[in-house]
């Protein structure tokens, strides 16, 4: 090779690992091991998917529905993010934490007068994955994805059908599976996917479509969303099991409070101190759960009024207020959503316990407002007259508070421009592809998870209030679940009145 050519891909492909391909190395690793028993169980979620996979049936008969598990996705190179399931995916099976890549839920239309047909089934549920990669076979030192040289003992075909009670089979049958009886023909079947969990699944489900006479690609995209659509409305209304799931997410949500509270004293007023208190939190999450159910806000001073202030590069400084907004994921993969505003100090001024008791009377506004029968906009609009009202006594809101809260007006959202509640479960913001009608119109009903969320943010250029307000950003975020009797505070244990935050946090300095 002359000086200054570039080596050849062969060449370069191969630079991070020299695997032996030799015939005595494969028998030699193949070879010569104990037998490895799989200790597996049922999980708990197995008893509440099969009333979720009949409602999603019964919503569809007659069509084949299609559910990835979806894959790695690049960090950089070839570093992977770790690997989480697509939401519906973990709804309908159950599996939580890494369980399973490249997993696929299908559900097979029963014949009609069949035996299942006749018990009042429309469909079969059937899981196909990736068969364990272990000591008998190759991949089990080649495949760094599936591998269990690289990755560690899997659960295969025999341990997730135990652990999930569905039926599952060798991935490799996917493609005969999903393409079985697709037709137009009278009494064909017709899929449905969940197109954005896995490009090459959706990719598989398209040429099996066009194939067959389904070619139309905006009936294929309606088709699809439409299953979506119903997949985040049925996550609507949480059943016990995931119930008792948030009420854990939670509680280890306190944890990861308690251990930032602890560790303030020590990093307050030095470099990148919002990190470091990230890092104490996020320890947690991975301690007591799966993760971080999405990027902790650490917002100090003047990046508290930043919504989505996920740098956490700023040093938490005395005097300032710190809003800090997370949440752990625990392994089955439900979330928790808080947030809490604290000072730095450890006692709120005059100023900062005024601005910081409106949010508090918003929040509580609005949860006045959630009965079962209202509606998200009867919590938005509790929350908001509490804001403009005070907006307005402090001589900020220039107009009327009923010139504001009026459709043609909302200047007070200026220093509230989000929404203050949200559903809550699998996702942070879950079940974000239900129709506006099932979400926003919808009357709360028993079952619901939620959040109240309200807040004040005053930008430190923000001409149109005094000084001494500008760079502060307040909010008070707790879950809620509706009951019949009305709303329950699920994360009450978590301090947010100001004497109450003063306590706690004096209390967690303390075991410094």
């Amino acid at each position: 090779m002359e000086e200054g050519d570039s080596p050849s891909i062969e060449n370069r492909i191969n630079n991070r690992t020299l695997s032996p391909v030799s015939p005595d190395f494969k028998s030699f690793m193949t070879t010569g091991w104990g037998k490895e028993d799989a200790k597996v169980a049922p999980m708990e979620s197995s008893r509440f998917t099969p009333r979720r996979l009949d409602s999603l049936g019964r919503r569809f008969p007659g069509d084949r529905i299609v559910i990835p598990a979806g894959t790695p996705k690049v960090r950089n190179n070839d570093c992977d993010y770790a690997f989480r399931p697509d939401t519906t995916f973990a709804y309908y099976t159950g599996l939580g934490e890494d369980l399973e890549p490249g997993a696929v839920l299908v559900l097979n239309p029963v014949a009609p007068g069949s035996p299942d047909a006749e018990a009042g089934k429309t469909h079969v549920p059937e899981l196909f994955v990736h068969p364990r990669a272990d000591q008998g076979t190759e991949d089990y030192y080649r495949s760094s994805q599936y591998g269990e040289y690289w990755v560690g003992p899997r659960a295969g075909i025999d341990e997730l059908e135990t652990m999930t009670g569905i039926e599952t089979h060798d991935i490799a049958q996917l493609s005969d599976a999903l393409s079985k009886d697709v037709g137009t023909e009278q009494g064909a079947v017709r899929l449905r996917v969940v197109r954005e969990a896995d490009a090459q699944v959706t990719n598989l489900v398209q040429s099996i479509r066009r194939s067959h006479g389904f070619g139309d690609p905006d009936d294929n995209q309606e088709l699809d969303g439409k299953l979506h659509e119903f997949s985040a409305e049925a996550r609507m209304l949480k059943d016990a099991y995931e119930v008792s799931e948030m009420r854990k997410a939670i509680a280890a949500t306190k944890d990861g409070f308690d251990r930032m509270l602890t560790r303030l004293p020590q990093v307050r007023d030095t470099p990148r101190s919002e990190r470091k208190l990230e890092g104490a939190f996020n320890a947690v999450a991975r301690e007591e759960g799966n993760d971080v159910g999405y990027d902790t806000i650490v917002a100090s001073g003047s990046n508290a009024p930043i919504l989505h202030w996920m740098r956490n590069t700023g040093e938490v400084s005395s005097g300032d207020l710190l809003l800090i907004d997370a949440g752990v994921e625990v392994t089955s993969l439900y979330t928790a959503d808080i947030t809490r505003t604290f000072p730095v100090s450890g006692r709120f001024t005059p100023l900062q316990r005024r601005l910081y008791e409106t949010v508090l009377n918003a929040q509580q506004a609005g949860f006045d407002a959630a009965k079962p029968g209202a509606t998200y906009s009867s919590i938005h609009h509790a929350v908001m007259r509490v804001l403009a009202e005070a907006l307005h006594e402090w001589g900020i809101l220039r107009v009327s508070v009923d010139e504001a809260l009026s459709p043609e007006g909302q200047q007070h959202r200026r220093w509230h421009a989000c929404g203050c509640a949200h559903h809550l479960g699998l996702d942070v913001h879950d079940c974000a592809q239900a129709r506006y009608e099932s979400y926003q119109e919808a009357p709360i009903t028993p079952g619901m998870i939620f959040t109240i969320e309200p807040g004040l943010y005053f930008k430190d250029n923000d001409m149109l209030v005094p000084p001494e307000y500008r760079g502060i950003g307040i909010r008070i975020e707790d879950d809620v679940l509706m009951t019949k009797t009305g709303p329950e505070w699920l994360s009450s244990d978590i301090p947010k009145h100001v004497d109450e935050v003063e306590q706690w946090m004096t209390q967690q300095a303390s075991k410094n």
